[in-house]
């Protein structure tokens, strides 16, 4: 069965990266009608918070990403800790006692030498009596994972044949000096132990990826299908590393994205198919093909949300914002009316309001000084209310006679006088609606 996994860590909220990553994953898993679970790779107790975790399911909850059961790295070190004695027994593990400022001076050392700058494995060399004198003046070591000096290769969902010369790689640390398990072997642990069949993850992860099939291969596991897809790119093709803080899934929420827009767009960006707005995930799911997407970093707007929001609106019918519509405080026989009415005229739900303020208390008219005699003269025209469709079409006809006026001459003044603005919805059906204009007439 296909199993796939999101692994966010709860150290902050999610954002269009994040989503990419877990849209692809829960996409893989519903289309083979497999199994989609959310890891949270809570190992660092000071920065891992529950109410980032509480925020990332509220947020997967909001798009409709459901999963099947939920993981947490903290409730399994028990488990990591037998993973790392297992490798230790087999002599894939050893303890390194050097400090930062060491590490850095030896890279810059084999760099000037034009080598690449690797861990030269010198603990290897040091005795049982040095390293325990080497515990008393600086404590407990870090653990890395010895690399057979060989090439890893695969064949990546998306970026195709992959070739990693292992010597290349520095032996990769997975406990810290202070007893924490790393990502990568918690992560690799986790894998082989839920049957992870296939992960896709961001491009920056490839040579990580390249340690952790050694690192399954040495425990036993079978190594899952990987796929790397691109990074994101600000419009401009500008790093957006440093703006996701800003792009936080709960932040576009609040800017009135909707789920729709932001899943038909995630789900299609950066591959050759075009963007087109879908209106459930079954169809996402339906339509969705890994092999289309490219390497190339992906360009993302946030503005191309919005367009897409005020699309998927207009196609929704009253009940699915008749609580919304009714909650602004529009009478309940008029709700269907105004929703059809207002919903070609949003971009975001939150549009509403303002519409329904125009209609129930009116709005300072907006008349140039050649219009003045005109609109005095077309007001006193106006029919007592109630108005109808028809209204509309029968005064504007009737001012037509008297004034000579026609065309946007005529109804644009008109339509400036009773809104205040120069553009909207059909008069016809806006009429009817606005309670001020109804009982003046």
């Amino acid at each position: 069965m296909t199993t796939t996994r999101f692994a966010p860590s709860p150290t902050g909220y999610i954002h269009v990266g994040n989503l990419r990553t877990a849209l692809f994953n829960y996409l893989i898993a519903r289309k083979s009608g497999g199994q989609f679970i959310l890891r949270l790779d809570d190992t660092d107790p000071e920065r891992s918070k529950q109410e980032y975790a509480d925020g990332i399911m509220e947020d997967l909850e909001w798009l409709g990403l459901t999963w099947d059961r939920v993981e947490k790295q903290s409730n399994r070190l028990e488990r990591y800790e037998q993973a790392a004695q297992e490798l230790r027994d087999m002599g894939r593990f050893y303890e390194c006692f050097e400090t930062p400022t060491e590490l850095d001076l030896k890279r810059k050392k084999q760099l000037n030498m034009g080598k690449p700058p690797v861990y030269d494995r010198s603990a290897l060399a040091l005795s049982d009596d040095e390293k325990a004198k080497l515990r008393e003046d600086r404590g407990q070591g870090h653990w890395r994972f010895k690399l057979d000096h060989e090439r890893i290769n695969w064949t990546d969902g998306i970026l195709g044949d992959i070739s990693i010369d292992a010597a290349s790689v520095s032996d990769p640390v997975l406990i810290r000096g202070d007893g924490q398990f790393l990502y990568t072997l918690a992560s690799v642990c986790d894998d082989v132990d839920f049957g992870i069949t296939h992960v896709v993850r961001g491009s920056d992860h490839v040579t990580n990826t390249g340690t952790q099939i050694q690192i399954i291969e040495a425990l036993g596991g079978t190594v899952p299908s990987f796929a790397h897809h691109s990074l994101l790119t600000g419009p401009q093709g500008e790093a957006l590393s440093k703006r996701l803080g800003t792009l936080a899934l709960r932040d576009l929420r609040e800017q009135g994205v909707e789920p729709a827009a932001l899943l038909s767009l995630m789900a299609r960006l950066g591959s050759s198919q075009p963007v087109e707005l879908m209106t459930s995930l079954d169809e996402i799911t339906e339509g969705f093909d890994l092999s289309t997407f490219g390497a190339a970093p992906t360009k993302f707007d946030v503005q191309d949300l919005f367009p897409l929001t005020a699309r998927h609106l207009s196609s929704l019918p009253y009940e699915a914002v008749a609580e919304t519509v009714t909650g602004l405080g529009v009478p309940t026989d008029q709700g269907e009316a105004f929703w059809n009415v207002a919903k070609e005229n949003i971009t975001v739900l939150k549009d509403l309001a303002g519409w329904w303020e125009l209609c129930s208390t009116g709005a300072d008219p907006v008349i140039d000084d050649e219009d003045k005699e005109f609109v005095a003269e077309a007001l006193a025209l106006l029919p007592e209310g109630p108005f109808d469709d028809d209204t509309w079409g029968a005064w504007t006809k009737e001012v037509k006679a008297a004034t000579g006026r026609k065309g946007r001459g005529l109804f644009m003044p008109l339509r400036k006088a009773l809104t205040g603005m120069s553009h909207g919805p059909d008069m016809s059906a806006l009429l009817p609606l606005l309670q001020v204009i109804r009982a003046k007439g």
